[in-house]
């Protein structure tokens, strides 16, 4: 199959997908699209959102209707690395034998994140930048696609390890979950409270996930698109000549090169999405909010005068 008849498969298929997910999942119609093209872009994402905005349900849909391996690892302050990875134990023979922990699988939902010490949270980093683990020495590659989708609760800062930001820049995408709009949350009310029961069907296997990131990286870019994502994260440096004087007063840090890498690949998919067989400017500006929110650092001065990231990306354009 040529890359074009192949992409216009991927974009009937995403439809489909969307259809399946809405069957449970309704409203938050931007949020799932955004998992989505970092799903097909082979990036991770931080959800965040304040509790009960079904961040778990909605994570738990998209794995079964890809027809994917999930499971979900609830942050606390006492999780260790163990806990996640696995650990060797004795067997009745008296040779050590591995037992996986819940990292082994195609989806991971790693919920709160932040409740965690940071000791536990690295455990994570090789997973997600390597797609292997270390344990006892011993090295082990986990099966692809491999996706890690972490939420966060930006209201109780009680007793949380905020994320270091080599932690954050490791994530594709970090979206914002906002409250159902009240038509949305009286179908919400409607749909939880009955005795029906939806079944969602999968719709890929793993190995076509894999297929579609693939014809994703083969799509093919202009020059001038990426010279302008390029340009566009180094207007977010306050040290930089070509910084926008709102950036120079409210930011303390910009973001780095993997942030020109993800918005060039999340335009390449957002462009995919739409039938488009190669990406342009207005695609890395529809994927941009998403990926340099948590990689922008605002000064005092930001926070004083409540300037928000969303504002300072949008300067950039």
């Amino acid at each position: 199959m040529s890359d074009v008849a192949a992409i216009e498969e991927f974009v009937k298929k995403f439809k489909d997908l969307k259809t399946e997910i809405s069957k449970v999942i309704i409203g938050q119609d931007e949020v799932v699209t955004q998992i989505l093209i970092s799903i097909f872009s082979g990036g991770h994402s931080l959800l965040i959102g304040v509790p009960g905005l079904a961040k778990t349900l909605m994570v738990n849909t998209i794995a079964q209707a890809l027809g994917l391996d999930f499971k979900r690892i609830q942050f606390t302050p006492d999780l260790m690395p163990s806990d996640i990875l696995g650990s060797e134990i004795l067997d009745e023979d008296r040779h050590f034998k591995f037992i996986k922990g819940p990292i082994f699988a195609n989806i991971i939902l790693a919920d709160e994140i932040n409740r965690t010490p940071p000791k536990t949270q690295a455990a994570l980093l090789e997973a997600m930048q390597e797609r292997s683990v270390t344990v006892a020495g011993h090295h082990y590659n986990l099966d692809l696609p491999y996706f890690v989708l972490a939420t966060q609760n930006p209201i109780e800062q009680e007793g949380t390890y905020p994320l270091p930001e080599a932690q954050l820049d490791r994530f594709m995408f970090a979206i914002n979950l906002d409250y159902p709009t009240y038509e949305e949350e009286v179908q919400v009310v409607k749909a939880t409270t009955s005795d029906i029961k939806v079944k969602v069907n999968a719709l890929f296997s793993a190995q076509h996930i894999v297929d579609f990131q693939h014809l994703i990286r083969r799509i093919p870019v202009a020059d001038n698109v990426i010279e302008y994502a390029v340009s566009m994260v180094g207007k977010t440096r306050p040290n930089s000549e070509a910084a926008p004087d709102l950036v120079k007063t409210y930011l303390d840090w910009g973001a780095g090169p993997r942030a020109s890498q993800n918005l060039i690949l999340a335009a390449k998919t957002h462009a995919a999405i739409h039938g488009k067989f190669s990406p342009d400017i207005e695609n890395v500006q529809a994927v941009a909010q998403s990926i340099l929110r948590h990689r922008i650092i605002k000064n005092y001065k930001a926070e004083a005068e409540g300037v928000s990231e969303a504002q300072i990306i949008k300067s950039l354009f």
